[in-house]
């Protein structure tokens, strides 16, 4: 019998134990699209500047199955949560806990969710909508 997906918003004072295991999923992720450097996400999460989030399964020997990295930014349209990085195994188990997310933000009293990564995602995510595109050209 499959064990309940849920969703930790990781305490910053359990940070530094909680990021060895948490780091592997958000590497995969910002090596696939290119959009951040794992350097920078691993320094803000661990100065308290983006919380880490992530998908545990099993109760007496909990699994990580996705790592999530946010953060707050204040933009001339309003507050936003960025989600900078998100990445796992099994994504139909814990892609509904992204609304965990949603309400996080919400409380937070932003006005919306962004999401930096790839166009596969509008693909599996209700309700999201490119707004806006990047566009790389790749020099020699």
């Amino acid at each position: 019998m499959q064990s309940r997906v849920k969703l930790i918003c990781i305490d910053p004072d359990r940070i530094g134990e909680i990021w060895p295991l948490a780091a592997p999923p958000l590497r995969a992720a910002i090596a696939r699209t290119g959009l951040s450097a794992i350097a920078d996400i691993e320094r803000d999460i661990l100065r308290c500047g983006e919380l880490l989030w992530v998908a545990t399964s099993g109760v007496e020997a909990p699994t990580i199955e996705a790592a999530a990295s946010t953060s707050l930014q204040l933009t001339d349209a309003g507050k936003v949560c960025v989600i900078t990085a998100c990445s796992g195994k099994h994504m139909m188990h814990w892609l509904p806990l992204v609304a965990g997310i949603e309400a996080y933000a919400k409380d937070e009293g932003c006005q919306r969710v962004r999401i930096f990564g790839r166009r596969g995602w509008l693909r599996v995510l209700d309700a999201y909508e490119a707004e806006q595109i990047v566009m790389d050209k790749e020099l020699s």
